[in-house]
């Protein structure tokens, strides 16, 4: 017996229709443009930090529309899993606003860029933000070669190839002193990712629908740093494939 399948959770756009057959309902575009997303969470970080939050879209009207009407964030963040990174509360927004993607690192592997992928093509989201932070218990463990144990050294792993880049740009520094260029470096290396292993996100990039930049998140200021464009994204975008060499961390 045939039977038609929903999918729930943040694949609510995808449905099954048919046995077998997947269609996706990708709902009008946000109406932002990259750079008025960025506006948008710069004005919002400054409320937040400045303590004159707004505190949008946490009422039952906006639970009620996003139900009815589906979501439409004008931003992803790729952010560290830390809890002292609320990303909705750290830039002022609510319900259906961002599409928050948080995992241990802030790392891009498959997951997590198979869900930006969704997000920038059906969900049409004209931005997207890697946003490490300051005292990242991730990196620094990395970076000190901390012992660590079961999953958690997969995920320490992801991380050495920018500590690597790090103490490449910065010989001079060792052990924790080294920790801050790293997680620089660890966000360069997640938009490298974005950039030279999606296909989806370099088309949306090249008709000028999308924009990734990187960002760095102070957990005792509340200040975001916003670090930009990656320096080599044209030549990423052009080969395809990443250097390996990053910009310079620090």
């Amino acid at each position: 017996m045939k039977r038609t399948v929903v999918m729930g959770c943040v694949w609510a756009g995808l449905v099954f229709c048919q046995a077998g057959r997947v269609t996706c309902d990708e709902g009008p575009a946000t109406g932002w443009t990259p750079g008025e997303a960025i506006s948008r969470l710069k004005e919002g970080n400054s409320r937040f930090c400045h303590d004159h939050c707004l505190h949008p879209h946490e009422d039952a009207k906006r639970r009620a529309q996003t139900a009815i009407e589906g979501q439409h964030p004008f931003a992803a963040v790729l952010a560290c899993s830390d809890s002292r990174v609320p990303v909705e509360i750290v830039f002022d927004q609510g319900i259906g606003d961002i599409f928050s993607i948080r995992v241990a690192g802030n790392v891009c592997g498959v997951d997590e860029l198979g869900t930006i992928e969704y997000v920038v093509e059906h969900l049409r989201a004209p931005l997207v933000v890697v946003l490490g932070h300051t005292e990242c218990g991730a990196v620094t463990a990395a970076t000190v070669g901390a012992d660590v144990h079961g999953s958690i050294a997969a995920v320490v792993e992801k991380i050495l190839p920018a500590v690597h880049q790090a103490h490449v740009a910065h010989p001079e520094l060792h052990g924790k002193d080294l920790v801050p260029c790293a997680i620089e470096a660890n966000v360069w290396r997640a938009v490298e990712e974005i950039l030279t292993k999606s296909s989806i996100a370099r088309h949306q990039i090249a008709s000028g629908e999308l924009k990734v930049v990187g960002a760095i998140y102070d957990v005792k200021s509340g200040q975001v740093n916003w670090l930009g464009e990656h320096p080599k994204q044209s030549e990423l975008l052009k080969n395809g494939h990443a250097p390996r060499t990053g910009p310079q961390a620090g």
